[in-house]
This record gives C-alpha cells, sequence and structure tokens, in this order.
C-alpha cells in the first residue's frame, strides 16, 4: 500500500488554487503527475498524493513544476469563488471511476499532442520542400536565361560572321571578272593606238582594207581569252587545346592544368585491389559522379554524398566531385563540410586557366554562400568577388554582392 502524503499546503483566491506537495527526498525525473479538470495525482513511490476536486479547473491552462524538493500546482478554477475543502468526500467506487476516467483523457490528450506535433512536423517539411523546390526553380530559371542569352549572343556571332564570310566570297567571285575586264580595256587602247598611228603613217590606204581591219578586231573583242583557273591554298595549323589565342594565353598555367589532367586520367585507371567487395561499374568514378548527380536532382542529398564520398575513395583528384559534395552540404545545412569542399575544389582546380573557369565560380559561389549562412559575411562577400571576376557581367552575382555589402555596413536588418 503506498503512504499518503498529508503534510502538504494549499491556498486559494476566488480564480486560483494553489497547492505544494512535499516530494519526499525523491528526485524530479521519478516523480508521476496526473491532473484533469476533477482529479490530481502525484505519484512518487512509496508516496501517494490524490485529490478530488470539490469543482472543475481548467487542465489547459493550469500549470504544474517540480524543483527543489516540491511539486507546486497552479490551477485556475472554471467557476469563480472559495472552496471549504481541496477534496472532496466520495465513495471508493466514485474514486475508482474519477480514477480511470482522468486516465482516459490523459491518453487522449497525449494522443491528440501527438497528431498535432506530427502535423506540425509535416508541415514543417512540406513548408520546406516547398522552399526548396522554389530555390530550385529559381535557380532553373536563372541557368536557362544564362543559357538562351549565350544562345542568342553566340547566333548572332554566327550570323555576322557567315555575312561576312559571304561578303568575302563575292568579293572573290568579282575580283576575276574585274581583272579580266581591265585587261580587255587596256589592249583596246593599246590596239586603237596602234590603229591611229598606221592610218597617219600610209594616209593612201583605201577605206576597205581598214573596214577590213577593224572587223577583223571586233571579231577578236567577241572572243576573249578565258579567265584563269583558281588555286587552293592549303593552310594547316597545329591544335590547340584552349580556345584562347595563344598571344592571350598564359602557357605555363594550362600546361601544368594539362598534366593534372593527365594525372586525374592515370590515378582512375590505377589498380583498385583493396576495393574487390566492389562491383565493376562502382569501381569507376564517373559512374558514381553520375550516380550521384541523379540523387541530387532527385532530393536525395545523403545518397548522393554516400556516391560522391565512394568515388573520392576511388579518385581524390578530381575537382567536380568535391564542388558537387559541397551543393550536397549545403542543402544537408552541413556548412563546414561544405567550405571545407569547396576550397579542396578550388585547390584542385588550380592553376586558374580558361578551361575550368566554370568550376571555380560554382565553387566561389557555394562556398561565400556557405560563410553567409555561418554570418561570416566578410569571408562570404571575398568568395562573390572573386566569382565575379571571373565573370563580371554576371547580374544575380552583382546583386548578392550588393546585398552582402549592404548586411556588412548594416543598412539592412537580418529577419
Amino acid at each position: 500500500m503506498p503512504l499518503l502524503v498529508k503534510d502538504y499546503t494549499w491556498t486559494q483566491t476566488e480564480t486560483t488554487v494553489y497547492i505544494s506537495v512535499p516530494l519526499k527526498g525523491v528526485k524530479s525525473g521519478r516523480v508521476d503527475v496526473l491532473y484533469t479538470d476533477e482529479f490530481l495525482k502525484v505519484s512518487f513511490p512509496p508516496f501517494l498524493f490524490e485529490a478530488f476536486l470539490p469543482e472543475p479547473v481548467d487542465d489547459e491552462r493550469s500549470v504544474a513544476k517540480l524543483g527543489n524538493g516540491v511539486a507546486v500546482f497552479t490551477l485556475l478554477k472554471k467557476k469563480k469563488g472559495l472552496w471549504k475543502h481541496l477534496s472532496k468526500d466520495i465513495d471508493k467506487s466514485q474514486q475508482r471511476q474519477i480514477r480511470e476516467e482522468a486516465v482516459l483523457k490523459t491518453q487522449q490528450r497525449a494522443v491528440e499532442n501527438s497528431k498535432v506535433r506530427a502535423m506540425k512536423i509535416q508541415q514543417d517539411k512540406k513548408y520546406t520542400l516547398e522552399t526548396m523546390m522554389k530555390f530550385e526553380e529559381e535557380e532553373r530559371a536563372r541557368v536557362q536565361r544564362m543559357k538562351d542569352e549565350e544562345c542568342a549572343r553566340a547566333s548572332a556571332e554566327l550570323e555576322a560572321w557567315k555575312e561576312k564570310q559571304r561578303k568575302v566570297s563575292e568579293e572573290e567571285e568579282e575580283r576575276p571578272r574585274l581583272q579580266e575586264t581591265c585587261v580587255m580595256h587596256n589592249k583596246q587602247i593599246h590596239k586603237h593606238r596602234h590603229t591611229e598611228k598606221t592610218c597617219a603613217v600610209k594616209p593612201a590606204q583605201n577605206n576597205s582594207t581598214m573596214e577590213g581591219q577593224i572587223s577583223g578586231r571586233k571579231d577578236k573583242l567577241k572572243d576573249p581569252p578565258p579567265p584563269r583557273s583558281a588555286g587552293c591554298i592549303k593552310i594547316s595549323f597545329t591544335p590547340r587545346v584552349f580556345p584562347t589565342a595563344l598571344r592571350e594565353s598564359r602557357v605555363p598555367e594550362e600546361e601544368e592544368w594539362l598534366r593534372k589532367q593527365a594525372e586525374i586520367r592515370r590515378l582512375a585507371n590505377s589498380d583498385l585491389s583493396e576495393l574487390n567487395d566492389l562491383k565493376e561499374e562502382e569501381k569507376n568514378p564517373d559512374w558514381l559522379k553520375d550516380k550521384g548527380d541523379k540523387f541530387f536532382r532527385a532530393g536525395k542529398y545523403q545518397a548522393a554524398v554516400n556516391a560522391y564520398d565512394l568515388a573520392i575513395k576511388l579518385n581524390n583528384h578530381i575537382p567536380a566531385l568535391f564542388s558537387n559534395r559541397a551543393a550536397c552540404h549545403l542543402k544537408l545545412r552541413n556548412l563546414h563540410k561544405a567550405i571545407e569542399d569547396s576550397s579542396q575544389t578550388l585547390e584542385l582546380l588550380t592553376p586558374a586557366v580558361s578551361e575550368n573557369a566554370a568550376s571555380r565560380l560554382k565553387a566561389h559561389v557555394r562556398r561565400g554562400t556557405a560563410f553567409c549562412e555561418l554570418e561570416l559575411y566578410v569571408e562570404g562577400l571575398q568568395d562573390y568577388q572573386a566569382a565575379l571576376k571571373i565573370e563580371p557581367n554576371n547580374e544575380a552575382l552583382q546583386l548578392d554582392a550588393k546585398n552582402i555589402r549592404e548586411i556588412i555596413q548594416g543598412t539592412i536588418h537580418q529577419s
């Protein structure tokens, strides 16, 4: 049989009841509290305190606090007035019924609270998913705009080049005709001068002879010599790996970059005897990278991280693996890991050449984003400025850098 607590104290006002129950040296973690609008129980074996309240209270707004060796209850009355007793006198059958109803009410309240928590978690997940989808949609739209602008620019340049080539071709076709016309004109002038001299030396020549000579010249003019055949000069150039003109390129840096790429390919084909338990395709870093990319696009960021991890174990000299894993860590809010992977990406993308410019831009933006999420705005601004040096006309980067600069200067308030 439990020992009933008799040394409790209670006070009241017309709207509130205050009850203090000593815990007899028992720790708060071993105390079981149960209360409804008509019943209050504090159990801490072997002690027990029960109160069958004479009037109902608001159990939703009432408060129980445990600490310093005492349990304090603040019960709000539903009806104003003073109670004569804290617990009413009822028989054992009524007490048993009230206890059972209290247990049922407590269980129902726990189930409802669990449903509310589950609904709130579901709503939070839904809101997070919608926010991420919106962000990804905006990112895809921004990338598509950049692609469209680049495509339009390339199309305009191609049309201009075609027009220039057409004009050059027309000039090339016109040049032989002009040369032929000039030659014929010079011959006519020469023959005309020769005829005048002949007429001056032989004035007694009859008209019929002169007419025959003139008709002969006309017959010759009707059959001009054929144009010269066109020639074709073949010019061969040594192909360059980089699209930049040699006078604008940095040859030592480009050669260093090509050497690194060759080293990556050599490592990709190296012996993988320590990973014999993997399937054949799982030993290919490129296959694992594609797998991770598919997981990322499907929103399975942790699975993508696992794929990139294995690919990095196979070959840790591929910058794209670290860069893509940094993007996954950003989605998973692993901000310090995102900074580490972005830094490793930039280290592998040295020297800085035109071929790896786009990859360096992504790495700077991802590291800058992680810094800003950690409220390290100065470091984040440095990365965005480095990205702008690679692509100065990117409006989105310009706007982001401006916003970060304003945060540093304190001109906008963070929510």
